[in-house]
């Protein structure tokens, strides 16, 4: 696929205008120059033959010759449509039509504009390595008619007519030179052209796989997002209403298990009390999933209702405690503390046996710290066992809510020593 974008790209590239024109510009020169100049000079030997002395005979040879040269034009006009470049029947092109210019110089020396032909078209017909003698050729010719004619009549003027050959060669060699140096110039700006092109066809092909991998990567991202949302609204349904609910159920089994009308009633208000916070909470959670303490009281006062509340559902003393200075924190953090006490809590209620729970919040500068101790009968907590997606979060729910927050949980434990949990999370400042 790459390799026939390139090709069809070589075929349409801007590279090509200029060498299409490089070689169309020769090609009508080579073709049209000769013949036009030839009648050029037959027309001005025919104005001056009075002042050069053209006889019958002279005119009847220049007639021959300038016949031939048109003979010549029209063979090469089309030998040169299959061999474009230099040649052997170029060269042969480029001699004859030298000698018939000469010939005709001979006769009248304004038929040398014929010749002049050969100082542009040298390099296109005569083989590299044979230049000069063509350039010498035509040298010859131009030089005997800026002389006034050939052949020279005396000493004097053989050593002027060799004089202007050699000032003509070396103008000659040295445009030809310039020429050439200008048109490698002009094959290398080609050939820039050329691989700016192709570079841009690369580039072009890196922002389309770029783009390609662009859209792969927010698909993965969504999806990533859509994943983490779904664990995040796991953990606040089990945070809030199955906590709630559960309970509900430990008050109602309660009821079931005391015959004194007066408990039975107490634990029956609780039971309908959770029932009626589990709703609140599970609307709250459809609407934007921000904790209702939270949009009730700030951190520290939502932290104490919910460690009142706690201690009152389950008997167990327990008490809150603020150091440092509060302030307020960003929602996302907020509502993090807010559920792992709520966990923990849940956890010391299940599992702990405990007599006595303590609450402390910390704000330490650019950290904030939450530690939740209780003097039940601890754990081993490298003995726990894999986490069951039907028994809740736990452990595992706490310490993926404080490193989603670029925070750490430590837990602390032994059988028969009670347990401390401890989350430390950054204190983002609240966003309004």
């Amino acid at each position: 696929m790459a390799d026939t974008e390139a090709v069809a790209l070589d075929a349409s590239l801007p590279a090509t205008e200029p060498q299409a024109a490089h070689h169309a510009q020769p090609r009508l020169l080579l073709r049209f120059s000769p013949p036009v100049l030839l009648g050029v000079s037959l027309v001005l030997a025919a104005a001056t033959s009075s002042l050069v002395g053209m006889d019958g005979t002279e005119w009847l040879a220049a007639g021959i010759l300038a016949a031939a040269a048109l003979v010549l034009q029209l063979w090469w006009d089309r030998v040169a449509r299959s061999r474009p470049g230099p040649s052997a029947a170029s060269a042969a092109y480029y001699a004859l039509r030298s000698a018939l210019a000469f010939g005709l110089a001979w006769m009248n020396p304004f038929c040398a504009f014929y010749a002049a032909v050969g100082c542009f078209d040298t390099e296109r017909l005569v083989p590299r390595r044979w230049i000069p003698l063509g350039l010498l050729a035509t040298a010859a010719t131009i030089s005997g008619a800026q002389l006034g004619g050939l052949p020279p009549d005396d000493t004097a003027s053989w050593v002027f007519y060799g004089m202007l050959v050699a000032a003509n060669m070396g103008i000659f060699l040295t445009v030809q030179q310039d020429a050439g140096k200008e048109e490698d110039r002009a094959r290398k700006r080609v050939a820039i052209i050329r691989e700016l092109e192709h570079t841009n066809l690369a580039l072009e092909r890196a922002l389309v796989e770029n783009a390609a991998l662009h859209d792969q990567l927010l698909l993965q991202a969504r999806e990533a997002g859509i994943a983490d949302e779904r664990r995040r609204l796991a953990a606040e349904i089990h945070d809030t209403v199955a906590q709630d609910l559960t309970g509900v159920i430990a008050q109602l089994q309660a009821v079931t298990d005391t015959q004194i009308q007066g408990a039975a009633r107490v634990h029956a208000e609780r039971a309908l009390q959770l029932a009626r916070h589990s709703l609140g909470e599970a609307r709250r959670a459809v609407a934007n999933l921000a904790p209702v303490a939270l949009a009730e009281d700030a951190l520290p006062e939502a932290l104490k209702t919910t460690v009142v509340r706690w201690s009152e559902r389950t008997g167990v003393r327990a008490e809150f405690t603020l150091t440092g200075s509060d302030k307020p924190l960003h929602e996302e953090v907020e509502a993090t503390l807010l559920r792992i006490v709520a966990e923990a809590l849940s956890n010391a209620a299940r599992h702990a046996k405990a007599t006595r729970v303590g609450v402390t919040l910390s704000y330490m500068g650019e950290e904030v710290v939450l530690d939740v101790r209780d003097d039940g009968q601890g754990f081993d907590p490298s003995a726990l066992p894999e986490r069951d997606t039907a028994s809740g979060f736990g452990l595992a729910g706490m310490r993926a809510r404080a490193e989603r927050l670029a925070g750490e949980l430590t837990v602390e434990s032994e059988p028969g020593l009670g347990t401390a949990v401890s989350a430390r999370v950054p204190s983002v400042p609240y966003e309004s």
